[in-house]
């Protein structure tokens, strides 16, 4: 199947959503009898279906981070034969989160998947407990090699490519400063940031970023607050890690440039230069199809751009550019466009971006000419207790923002 067939068919279970929500956040089929458990509703299995359940960090209709990985849990259910799947959202990390995913377990969901950074530690004591089921966790570096493992993909590709636009954006306007709004001091933001700070110096070397922390994935006021800062600040573009379209909302009222993140409907206004997105139906439906067969076997799963799991807004197959890309030098847009379909086709990857000669902002050099940076080093910090080597604690040449506080 062809990546457009793939979006085309995510973008119509986008409708399906509609038929297939219930109260209390959580969803599940007509036989359902949730019980409730430390205020979250917890959903019933279906005898003789293989059982999925999804646990997110925000609303499913955030038209973010948990939206997307919602529609990918219709994904499954359309495309993975005698499924069943459910959600249960708003779900703290922490102590609450381990609650959750003890009673899914107890439940008898065969999958369960766990879509933020802080559900790590109670998503790995909950698989000890319950070696029948499998857990799967977003964004984290843990793993017991059987029942339990992480799942992440390359967006510092995307995210790179979105700073070499970015940055043709600032240097066109005669404004080479950028913005990025992040959420919380784990090793993704930082990843994330540094990959559009190094795209960014591509098309404008004079380019710098400043960095706002907001401490929050989904707050909408926050968010607003945060980009309206940055732009307040100077910053002619504004980056947000978090999962509203406030930096495209607010870009548009200052009459700046925002790139959202997370969803494909994102991007909805004209200050939006463009979206950074995920498209996760193919790689859930796939690893429950694997886990449904017994062949499976969790660790450090990490994919590329040349699944379909990811995209750039206006630059992918029948997409149209942002009104933002109008004007911008022809050598940046066959940069940006060249080095997309470099990382579609699986030419361009993580360890292109994070390739060296690299400098941090204090001009240490991070990489010697042409090393690249290990998978450990783009998942983790040693304070959290990573075995990484050059780790991801340092931010690139160009980011005028101190390192933040890892709380000890």
């Amino acid at each position: 199947m062809t990546n457009k067939k793939l979006w085309t068919l995510v973008s119509l279970l986008v409708v399906a959503a509609l038929v297939v929500t219930a109260c209390g956040g959580a969803a599940a089929g007509p036989t359902a009898t949730p019980e409730v458990v430390g205020g979250f509703q917890i959903p019933a299995v279906e005898e003789g279906k293989f059982n999925v359940a999804m646990v997110l960090i925000g609303p499913h209709d955030d038209g973010g981070w948990s939206q997307a990985h919602y529609e990918g849990l219709l994904y499954v259910e359309q495309n993975v034969p005698d499924s069943h799947v459910a959600y249960i959202e708003f779900v703290p990390e922490g102590a609450d989160s381990e609650q959750v995913f003890r009673s899914l377990a107890r439940k008898g969901f065969d999958l369960i998947i766990g879509t933020s950074f802080g559900y790590m530690d109670p998503m790995a004591t909950v698989a000890e407990e319950f070696p029948e089921a499998m857990f799967i966790h977003l964004t984290g570096f843990k793993t017991n090699g059987k029942n339990y493992g992480n799942l992440f993909g390359a967006m510092e590709v995307i995210k790179y490519i979105g700073g070499m636009l970015a940055g043709s954006r600032a240097k066109t306007d005669g404004n080479p400063k950028l913005g990025y709004m992040a959420t919380f001091p784990i090793p993704e933001e930082l990843r994330l940031g540094n990959a559009i700070a190094l795209g960014m110096r591509r098309t404008c070397p004079e380019c710098t970023m400043d960095v706002r922390w907001i401490n929050t994935w989904h707050d909408p006021v926050i968010e607003k607050e945060g980009a309206a800062s940055l732009f307040d600040g100077g910053a002619q573009v504004v980056f947000t890690g978090a999962d509203t379209p406030a930096a495209g909302d607010v870009a548009t009222e200052k009459g700046k440039w925002g790139v959202n993140y997370d969803h494909v409907g994102a991007c909805k206004t004209t200050g939006c230069l463009t979206a950074l997105y995920w498209t996760w139906g193919p790689v859930y439906a796939r690893i429950a199809a694997e886990t449904k067969a017994g062949t499976y076997v969790p660790g450090f799963e990490y994919f590329d751009a040349d699944t379909g799991a990811m995209g750039l807004y206006g630059f992918m197959e029948g997409q149209t550019p942002q009104p933002g890309v109008s004007g911008l030098p022809a050598e940046d847009v066959k940069l940006i466009k060249d080095t997309l379909a470099a990382a579609l086709a699986g030419k361009f990857t993580r360890f292109d971006v994070f390739k060296g000669p690299i400098f941090d902002n204090k001009g240490n050099q991070i990489l010697a000419d042409g090393v690249s940076l290990e998978q450990l080093d783009l998942d983790g910090f040693k304070e959290f207790g990573s075995p990484c080597n050059t780790c991801m604690y340092w931010w690139a040449d160009g980011i005028t923002a101190e390192l933040p506080s890892l709380g000890g």
